[in-house]
């Protein structure tokens, strides 16, 4: 499972089967985000609940659109920042090399976020889980989002020439699109995801192998022989 590769094909055709069928669900949770988005606090709980609902999607749930408000979304808000300020940092580190090394690495912790949600493990564990689980696809990743952004623009371009309805079917289209896009997102998680798992799996079975044995208990030493007691 480590060495798979991701399908891509097949990775679309899921995509737009979840996608489509959490269209409804999905834009009323990205309209709920947009009408409160502007309120602080709240907004980093509803982040939170927008990646788990993109998790759900992979994985072929029906979404709740107001599981974003989920008081769970605020448990680990402290590790959010933390791991969004190392992916900054090592991004824009990344960039001081002509670009080419801050796009590879925003390909390999793209994931990362999805991991420490999901898998409940810390900001640095997120980060390594995401590129081992991305190694080998990373380019597979680049092509299918690049595919995707481009279909969605000359669809909704293409259906914006058109008299009179096109505005209104441009932007129908740009919803189901998005909605699609998301599901692919959800599903390329659901199979990292899987290989995240194989990963920690072969990381606790090494931990497992290589500890220590316990030592044997030390024998009690044996107590002296009683002295015989002198003759009166």
């Amino acid at each position: 499972m480590q060495n798979a590769k991701l399908d891509i094909m097949q990775t679309i055709q899921d995509g737009m089967q979840y996608g489509i069928q959490n269209f409804v669900a999905l834009i009323l949770m990205m309209f709920l985000y947009v009408i409160t988005v502007w309120i602080p606090w709240l907004n980093v709980g509803t982040t939170i609940g927008l990646y788990k609902a993109i998790i759900g999607i992979g994985r072929g749930e029906v979404i709740n659109p107001t599981s974003i408000f989920a008081r769970e979304n605020f448990t680990n808000v402290g590790s959010f920042f933390l791991l969004q300020g190392f992916v900054t940092i090592g991004i824009t580190a990344a960039i001081i090399f002509m670009f080419v090394p801050a796009i590879v690495m925003g390909i390999a912790w793209g994931f990362a976020i999805f991991f420490l949600i999901d898998k409940k493990v810390s900001p640095l564990k997120a980060l390594g889980l995401s590129y081992d689980a991305t190694y080998g696809n990373k380019w597979r990743i680049f092509f299918l989002e690049t595919i995707c952004s481009i279909c969605i623009g000359v669809i909704t371009v293409v259906l914006g020439l058109i008299p009179v309805a096109g505005g209104v079917l441009s932007f129908i289209a740009s919803l189901l699109c998005t909605a699609i896009f998301v599901a692919i997102m959800g599903v390329m998680y659901d199979f990292f995801s899987k290989k995240a798992d194989a990963i920690l799996a072969a990381n606790q079975a090494k931990c497992t192998c290589e500890a220590p044995a316990a030592e044997p208990a030390a024998e009690p030493a044996p107590e002296p022989a009683a002295e015989p007691a002198p003759e009166a």
